[in-house]
C-alpha cells in the first residue's frame, strides 16, 4: 500500500501547531457539555504544554469588544509573552486572512484545534484546513459547546470529514515522545494531571 496515512503518523514538536479559537468569557458562560472549570483547566494546560514543547500557538477571538467578550483571563495568562490574539468577524476562523496566514507562517503540517463552540469554532476551521491539505486534530476536552446534542453532532461530522479527535493531554504527550527528554517534567506539570503530579512526588520522595 502506497501513500501516507495521516491517521498513523505521529505528532511531534516539529510538525504540530495549536490553534485556539474563541475561548471567550461570553461563550464559556453557555457551555453545558463540560464544566467551565474543567474546560478552562484543559485549554490552559494545552497552551502551557505546547509552549514548553516549543509548539507554536495561534489564538483568535470573535467580536471580543462586543458580542462574546475577551479571552478567558486564565488562558491569556498562560499564553507566551507577546503573543497577539487575533480578533475577527468571520464565523470560520480559517476565512480570516490574518488567522490563516498566521497558521501558514508556522510551517507546520499538523494542526491541533480547540474552540468554543466545538462544532463551530473548532470544527469549521478544521474542515477548511483539511480541505487545504493539512492534517487536523481537535482536542475535544479543551473545547466545549452548548448541549450534548451539539457535541454528538459535531463529533460525528468531524470524523466524517477526516478530522482526528483526541484529548489535550494525549496530543501533548505524543508530541513529547520521550519521558527522558529534559522538558518532560515541565510538560507533565503543565498538563496538570493529578495522577502524574502524584507519581512525580512519589519519585522525588524515593530519590530523596
Amino acid at each position: 500500500m502506497s501513500g501516507r496515512n495521516k491517521f498513523l503518523e505521529s505528532l511531534t514538536r516539529e510538525n504540530a501547531a495549536v490553534v485556539l479559537v474563541d475561548h471567550q468569557v461570553g461563550l464559556l458562560s453557555g457551555v453545558r457539555d463540560i464544566t467551565v472549570g474543567e474546560l478552562k483547566h484543559n485549554v490552559v494546560a494545552l497552551a502551557k504544554a505546547a509552549t514548553v514543547l516549543g509548539i507554536p500557538l495561534v489564538v483568535t477571538t470573535t467580536a471580543a469588544g462586543s458580542m462574546w467578550g475577551p479571552t478567558a483571563p486564565e488562558l491569556v495568562e498562560a499564553l507566551p509573552a507577546g503573543l497577539k490574539i487575533i480578533d475577527r468577524s468571520t464565523v470560520n476562523a480559517w476565512h480570516d486572512d490574518r488567522v490563516r496566514e498566521a497558521i501558514e507562517a508556522t510551517g507546520r503540517q499538523k494542526l491541533i484545534f480547540a474552540g468554543v463552540s466545538l462544532e463551530v469554532c473548532a470544527a469549521l476551521p478544521a474542515y477548511s484546513a483539511t480541505a487545504a491539505g493539512y492534517d487536523t486534530y481537535v482536542a475535544v476536552d479543551a473545547s466545549g459547546t452548548f448541549s450534548q446534542t451539539k457535541r454528538q453532532a459535531g463529533l460525528a461530522r468531524m470524523q466524517q470529514a477526516g478530522v482526528i479527535v483526541s484529548d489535550y493531554a494525549t496530543l501533548m504527550v505524543e508530541a513529547l515522545a520521550d519521558n527522558a527528554a529534559p522538558e518532560a517534567g515541565a510538560v507533565y506539570a503543565a498538563l496538570d494531571m493529578p495522577f502524574a503530579v502524584l507519581v512525580g512526588q512519589i519519585a522525588e520522595a524515593h530519590q530523596a
